[in-house]
């Protein structure tokens, strides 16, 4: 059998993914294979596409971007108990999610609820692992934090929307930047907004006299210096976006995890949200062909909202 995947052959611009027709994959032990029902477009691939982490000008063999996943279950691997054909499951595939046929280790994989849609679903993996382990290594993890104030920079971004709920609902004080488009929408969250960029640390005391603990930067839009000095530590501020400003001022950048405890975050965020009691971040689809039109819509930050192609 053949399905639908998107790969690029050589290292480049949007114009190097190509849809094309490849025999499907056969799951390994421990691994089971996906009909993909939606896939998430993360930064990491279109700087992998880019060749950002290489040495040559080509792979060594034709590559398929993506690794978030939401599909049903449609052969199993040796071993494989875990789950059965017909299973709606969601999480990371071992690269390749942009594809009708995807393969993925059992061990990264968590059922859906049903009352979470497939693009919803997608759009959550690494979203929900990145703010779950974010305010973890910060000390904002499970229990009360009440007393606790923290600055996510970006809140309006789809890390930052899981993590101001989080934030709250475990008791802390949230204020969130973003643009002034948005403040109505952090606030919703349940976040005090303010605007994000240039004098971000004054417009934090203003609303924040008695100061702030911790920051989380999710955007990379040059907020963790004013984080570092509104929390008095490189210590007290963590970074998901912002690499060098990272090496440069000490604060910790965080890019994975255990991949039990993000399968763990992953299912709690899942039922959350089945619930009713965690807002989703806005989704925008595109269809699996106009995957390099998304991948540089996600570079470029022209539209707004976690960006999902739909197989």
């Amino acid at each position: 059998m053949t399905s639908k995947v998107v790969q690029y052959r050589r290292y480049g611009g949007p114009e190097v993914l190509e849809l094309v027709d490849r025999e499907d994959p056969t799951p390994g032990p421990g691994q089971v294979r996906l009909a993909v029902r939606a896939a998430a477009v993360n930064p990491l691939d279109w700087k992998l596409r880019g060749g950002a982490m290489a040495s040559g000008d080509a792979p060594g063999a034709p590559q398929v971007p993506g690794y978030d996943v939401a599909g049903t279950v449609d052969a199993l691997g040796e071993g494989v108990t875990a789950f059965a054909v017909g299973d709606e499951v969601v999480g990371k595939a071992t690269g390749g999610g942009y594809a009708e046929e995807a393969v993925a280790d059992v061990r990264a994989l968590v059922r859906k609820p049903a009352e979470v849609g497939w693009e919803t679903a997608a759009a959550l993996p690494v979203v929900a692992t990145t703010a779950y382990r974010a305010l973890a290594l910060l000390g904002l993890g499970e229990g009360d934090h009440t007393g606790t104030t923290i600055v996510i920079d970006g809140a309006s971004g789809a890390v930052g929307v899981v993590a101001v709920q989080l934030a709250v609902a475990r008791g802390a004080t949230v204020i969130g930047s973003a643009g002034e488009a948005h403040q109505d929408e952090v606030r919703a969250l349940g976040a005090t907004p303010v605007v994000y960029g240039e004098g971000l640390a004054d417009r934090v005391r203003a609303v924040a006299p008695d100061g702030v603990d911790l920051g989380f930067d999710t955007s990379g839009y040059g907020g963790l210096r004013d984080l570092v000095a509104l929390t008095g530590s490189p210590e007290k501020a963590i970074t998901i976006a912002d690499y060098a400003g990272a090496q440069e001022l000490g604060v910790t950048f965080t890019s994975g995890g255990d991949p039990d405890d993000e399968s763990r975050a992953l299912a709690e965020a899942l039922g959350l949200l089945a619930e009713g009691r965690l807002r989703a971040p806005t989704v925008v689809t595109y269809p699996l062909a106009e995957a390099g039109r998304a991948q540089d819509d996600n570079r470029t930050r022209r539209v707004a909202g976690k960006l999902v192609l739909l197989p």
